[in-house]
């Protein structure tokens, strides 16, 4: 008697980003046409989501500072007033998360992603519950800076709300429109999906934030204060991540080089 054994079709088709139903190749690609993701058992992964998700505590944290540069640059566009530039205190660390979230969805695939983005909504969420409750506890006598602290922290669990609203919905947008790019594009056109994935990553992320944050700084939601800071916030989170493209593509490639799993991921494609 004989048997035959079926394998699974090629799972760097063109499927879905988590590689649940993938689509079999119409030809023999070569590696660089081919989508390939390293293993997430790496230290590498370690360090990308130890650093991923400090990067977000902190820009939290900062971003309860409301912010106006350039006070004395100021036109009018339609429903944008601009009276110099409004807008937070992580407004030049919060972008580094989304350069780390394509660095991580283009080694790792999208569900090692979706990994760190739990470990960082956890994160967040023990922050903002730790400073209610720290802000509800009652100051010792000796204790001089209970309305200073209850000013700072007292509006941080609207901000982590924001947040974490902006954050999963933004970096899961991101992470699957980088992955889902990557499979159609394989090792090629890195700058089109890192490029393309922020834009749709950092305008749902930017809407969902200051839609829930702006009532916290003070704004009235649609006036020219609240429309300034969503366009400011989207188009300064885009450049900076364009601005770092290089260092971007830098890392990428390094991680790709020294990743084992990755090297034997992209040899067995070419095989």
């Amino acid at each position: 008697m004989t048997t035959s054994s079926h394998k699974n079709p090629d799972p760097l088709g063109t499927g879905r980003p988590d590689g649940n139903t993938p689509e079999p190749a119409r030809s023999t690609p070569s590696a660089r046409d081919r989508a390939v993701f390293a293993a997430v058992a790496s230290p590498y992964y370690g360090y990308l989501i130890a650093l991923f998700v400090g990067v977000m505590l902190i820009s939290n944290v900062a971003g309860t500072k409301g912010v106006l540069l350039f006070p004395d640059l100021g036109f009018e566009l339609g429903f944008l007033s601009l009276d110099g530039f409004v807008t937070d205190g992580a407004f030049l660390l919060f972008p580094l998360a989304y350069v780390l979230g394509d660095v991580i969805s283009e080694v790792y695939g999208f569900r090692a992603m979706r990994r760190v983005v739990i470990s960082g909504f956890a994160v967040l969420a023990l922050a903002a519950l730790t400073f209610t409750i720290t802000t509800q506890l009652p100051p010792a006598p000796f204790y001089e800076n209970q309305d200073a602290f209850e000013a700072v922290a007292g509006v941080v669990p609207q901000f982590f709300l924001a947040g974490l609203a902006g954050y999963v919905v933004g970096e899961l947008l991101n992470s699957y429109v980088l992955v889902w790019m990557k499979r159609r594009t394989g090792e090629k056109s890195l700058w089109a999906r890192l490029l393309g994935s922020t834009v749709v990553g950092q305008l749902a992320d930017t809407l969902v934030f200051c839609t829930i944050a702006a009532p916290a700084l003070g704004m009235v939601l649609g006036s020219g204060d609240y429309w300034n800071y969503v366009a400011i916030g989207f188009v300064w989170k885009t450049l900076v991540e364009a601005v770092l493209l290089p260092v971007t593509y830098l890392v990428i490639g390094w991680i790709k080089k020294r990743e084992p799993t990755y090297q034997a991921a992209l040899a067995g494609s070419a095989g």
